[in-house]
């Protein structure tokens, strides 16, 4: 073999190893603002099968949740989180609580402990999905609890990140926290860009099942 046909066959296997490296990345890229929100299809705490593509229209909220998270709790136990479900689902909009947490993990609950928690809470989302295989925390790369996604009636997410501009476990932290929420829903409605599309979300970091 000649020095170039070396260097050819060289190059050509490291090619063909970034692009078996790169494949998977590409198939499980990061969600986009301003780009279709990734499909998913899950179980309801009902056993329905719920699917991103049943809201034709409808603006979507998603908030991942553990119950045992204290960023979760703090929100919860001030009862702002209820207060936000209620405000959204008054103007129409979907809100989809998700559960990533597999078993053995912190937050992870059976269906009738996830009914349990939303009447305990008085907690009034639309739904309440439950991802114990990840795939939906996976789509859209979700990191913490509470980690909030915003998908407008053309299923273009719009917003993804915090709930709050407070990143604290702190009770105290509530007042006068500007909700990143509210603020991008009413953007919305007024047909103006959403000034704040990405934030940094906090809370308890998501730990998924293993792919198998």
């Amino acid at each position: 073999m000649t020095a170039v046909t070396r260097q050819s066959f060289i190059a050509s296997l490291v090619l063909a190893g970034l692009t078996v490296a790169a494949g998977p990345a590409l198939a499980q890229s990061a969600p986009r603002i301003g780009a279709p929100a990734p499909a998913f299809s899950v179980i309801d705490v009902d056993g329905r099968t719920r699917s991103l593509s049943e809201f034709p229209g409808k603006t979507v909220i998603l908030e991942w949740t553990n119950h045992d998270c204290p960023y979760v709790r703090k929100h919860y136990n001030g009862g702002t989180m209820q207060s936000l479900q209620r405000d959204m689902t008054k103007e129409g909009i979907v809100w989809l609580s998700v559960v990533s947490s597999p078993p053995g993990e912190q937050g992870y609950v059976t269906a009738a402990q996830a009914k349990g928690l939303t009447a305990s809470r008085n907690a009034a989302p639309s739904d309440l999905l439950l991802d114990p295989k990840g795939t939906m925390g996976r789509a859209y790369r979700a990191q913490t609890t509470p980690h909030m996604y915003i998908i407008d009636g053309k299923g273009t997410l719009v917003y993804a990140g915090a709930i709050d501009d407070k990143p604290s476990a702190s009770a105290a932290s509530l007042n006068g926290a500007k909700s990143y929420v509210r603020q991008a829903v009413a953007e919305m409605k007024a047909g103006k860009p959403i000034s704040e599309a990405t934030t940094k979300a906090y809370g308890c970091g998501i730990k998924l099942a293993p792919l198998s």
